[in-house]
Order: C-alpha cells, then sequence, then structure tokens
C-alpha cells in the first residue's frame, strides 16, 4: 500500500485546453496553428521551471513568430492562457476529497507557470488544501519527466519512489515514475483512478496502467 497518491494536475485533475480556448489564445496571439503551438510547447519548459516570467515567455514567442507583442498584448494572452487552463473535474475534485477524508495523504506534482500556480492558488484553495505537498515545476526548478521532479517530492514528503502511487495522463510521465520504482496509473477517468486507489490501499499491488 502507498503512502502517498501523488497527483498530476492537468489533464487529470484540470481539464485539458479546449478548442474554443486554443482559438482564443490563437486570436489575441493574431497568429495560426499549427505553427503558434509549436512555438508556444517548444519554449514552455523555460516558462513552467520558473526561469522566465510571462512576459518574458511571450516576447520569445512573439520573435519565434516573426511578431511583436506590447505590453497590452501580452497581458491579454496571460489572462487567456490562465482561462484555458482553468476549468477542473468536478468528479475528480469529489474523489480528491473522498481520498483525503479517508485517511489517505495526497501530493501534487504539476509543470505549471508562475502566473498560473498563483491563479490556482487564489481560486482553488478549498481542494488544494487536501494536498500536503503542493510541487510547481515553476517553484521546485524541475518538471515532468525529469527524475529530478519526482525525487525532490520523495524528499520533501520523507519517502522513497516504492512508497508512491503516481497518477498522470502523459504516458512519458507514468513512465518516469515507474522507472524510478514508483506505482503508477496512466489517467483515462475519475472511474478507473478511483479503482486504482482502492487496489492499491486493499494492498493487492500495482495496478495495471490504462490504455488510451
Amino acid at each position: 500500500m502507498p503512502d502517498v497518491i501523488l497527483f498530476d494536475l492537468f489533464g487529470v485533475i484540470a481539464r485539458p485546453q479546449s478548442a474554443p480556448a486554443r482559438g482564443a489564445l490563437e486570436a489575441v496571439a493574431d497568429a495560426t496553428a499549427p505553427t503558434f503551438w509549436d512555438v508556444y510547447w517548444r519554449l514552455r519548459p523555460s516558462y513552467d521551471n520558473g526561469q522566465v516570467s510571462g512576459t518574458e515567455y511571450w516576447l520569445q514567442v512573439a520573435t519565434e513568430l516573426g511578431a511583436t507583442f506590447d505590453g497590452d498584448r501580452i497581458a491579454a494572452l496571460i489572462a487567456a492562457d490562465i482561462a484555458s487552463w482553468s476549468s477542473v473535474d468536478a468528479d475528480m475534485i469529489q474523489l480528491i476529497e473522498h481520498t483525503a477524508a479517508a485517511g489517505v495523504r495526497l501530493a501534487l506534482l504539476s509543470n505549471i507557470p508562475e502566473e498560473l500556480a498563483s491563479h490556482y492558488e487564489r481560486h482553488h484553495a478549498r481542494w488544494l488544501r487536501h494536498f500536503e505537498l503542493v510541487a510547481f515545476s515553476c517553484r521546485i526548478g524541475h518538471a515532468k519527466p525529469d527524475p529530478a521532479a519526482f525525487l525532490w517530492c520523495c524528499d520533501k514528503l520523507d519517502l522513497t519512489p516504492d512508497d508512491v502511487l503516481f497518477v498522470d495522463d502523459r504516458a512519458e510521465n507514468v513512465h518516469a515514475a515507474e522507472r524510478l520504482g514508483m506505482r503508477a496509473h496512466r489517467f483515462t477517468g475519475p472511474a478507473r483512478t478511483a479503482q486504482a486507489i482502492s487496489q492499491t490501499r486493499r494492498g493487492s499491488g500495482r495496478p495495471t496502467p490504462a490504455t488510451g
């Protein structure tokens, strides 16, 4: 039985960007897919790791796109980016609250920039309080699937990797956790995740990662 369940945020508790939200970002940037999204994701790691600010990130995006973003445009892009990642899954919030109420220790590990981290702290404190450790990449300096991100959490929790059940929607993150010795569950929905948590709490061994 794991001592802690370590959750990912985006794609697990928070919903992925919707098509309308992605379209809104493209419109503010006055850029088209797929070029915009190639630049957006290619430059994202340094933003997620806290190496650059939101303003610096969007200036870098502008340079790559051959565009010019003034202060008002950058503020609008930051706001649209935050909005695109702000929708949460009510069923997952319920699962977190139920699991915490059962006495299970919970932790969170997310690749997230500072502006978005601050937004979640302001607007989602009600359920974030259930996590004894909240590890935001912008503040710990490590992002998944870097093993250092997982090991940072283990160190702060005073646990070894085999004491942890990790839940994430991305295969590369799940595999990275497994290589360190963590139990891992590939997220495909709240019901399968609840089942995986129940199995490990009963001491039935490592859950079979979900496919898809």
